[in-house]
């Protein structure tokens, strides 16, 4: 049997007649940017989150680097200042904060979780803090109401990396509502997926939404009239009509998700893995199931052969990363053990009973 880790064409599939549809009609529409395509897919998408405010912009990183640029912008941080940050994240989260000439300070996880270590904190802020960049990583909800008493306590702002969440929950609020903005990311892998890269800002701030817009759109709220030093970074009508179309069905897709992830955390009983610790089904929507071995490349390689595909999420963590070599002789060895034993297991709402089935008691026999 041959298991992908994540089939794009079987979950496209899936919508496929009504995909059609929509390119279609976009496409006779005869307007392809800044359409009514990407107004009804931001006000949807508002909606669903549960912010004032959906800025489609061209990808995930982008949406990140726009929200720390428009509070530049707005005088809320400046260049030289520092955004607290998981270590363990995925360098694009870090690429938004030194992109805007900021400081990263990386923050270990807590183990258990593979999110941020909220009690390790508040001993990093100093005069230079200005917020706090919280990680909803392998779409399990990052915040903690220590993280928000944090902020309010020390005047910082949170900004949410949604990429891998979408409409996962925390006391019924959806990731990307709980902070001051949060950046999404609808790479075609993700639970909420685009036919290409897309991605998106939700706030309740008119402010910052006014100038995260701008920005977007090469610094201009007016045409012809530049009030940034902006970019071209936009969401294209096709792009916002399929994700309109998927988004009726994200909660249906992360229900299957949670199907997979709950046979996988009852089924599978090797001792030489470290399965995921889950306390609540709705505080995590699977984009990714990790699992944790030190014998993980071994165990890789035994699953390809048995026809499983894996992947790593993260074979090398940011710090050790040729592009932030001042940072290279830093430790965090939590976040060092984390990349060095994760591996993801096939997952996508798509597997079927057999296949489900199949990864267990391979696992299970190794």
């Amino acid at each position: 049997m041959d298991i992908p880790f994540l089939s794009l064409k079987d979950i496209t599939g899936k919508y496929s007649e009504e995909i059609h549809n929509v390119v279609n009609r976009v496409i006779d529409s005869g307007w392809y940017l800044q359409g009514s395509e990407n107004t009804a897919f931001e006000a949807n998408y508002s909606r669903y989150i549960g912010t004032q405010y959906t800025i489609g912009v061209a990808n995930g990183l982008d949406a990140l680097i726009w929200i720390l640029r428009a509070y530049i912008e707005l005088g809320v941080i400046s260049p030289g200042d520092e955004v607290i940050v998981p270590a363990n994240t995925y360098i694009a989260s870090i690429l938004a904060i030194t992109e805007n000439r900021l400081v990263p300070v990386l923050i270990e996880p807590d183990i258990n979780t593979y999110q941020i270590d909220d009690s390790r904190i508040e001993a990093a802020i100093t005069k230079k803090t200005k917020a706090i960049m919280i990680v909803h990583l392998y779409g399990r909800c990052a915040y903690t109401e220590k993280v928000g008493q944090i902020c309010k306590n020390y005047n910082l702002k949170l900004i949410e990396d949604n990429a891998q969440a979408h409409g996962c929950l925390f006391n019924g609020r959806k990731t990307g509502s709980l902070g001051d903005a949060a950046g999404h990311s609808f790479y075609p892998g993700k639970n909420l997926g685009a036919l290409g890269d897309a991605g998106a800002v939700t706030t309740s701030d008119k402010k910052l939404a006014n100038v995260v817009h701008s920005l977007a759109n090469y610094g201009s709220s007016k045409k012809y009239v530049f009030q940034y030093l902006g970019r071209n970074s936009r969401l294209d009508e096709i792009q916002a009509a399929i994700l309109a179309i998927k988004l009726q069905y994200l909660d249906e897709d992360n229900n299957l998700r949670k199907t997979v992830a709950k046979k996988y955390i009852n089924g599978i009983n090797n001792s030489k893995i470290i399965l995921p610790n889950v306390m609540d089904y709705s505080n995590n929507v699977f984009h990714i199931f990790p699992i944790r071995t030190k014998g993980r490349d071994e165990l890789q390689e035994y699953l390809a052969k048995n026809g499983i595909q894996t992947l790593i999420h993260y074979p090398i963590p940011p710090h050790k990363q040729q592009c932030y070599i001042e940072w290279n002789d830093k430790s965090f060895p939590i976040t060092e053990q984390i990349h060095d034993e994760e591996l993801s297991l096939p997952m996508s709402p798509m597997l079927t009973d057999n296949q489900i089935q199949y990864v267990i008691d391979t696992v299970n026999q190794w």
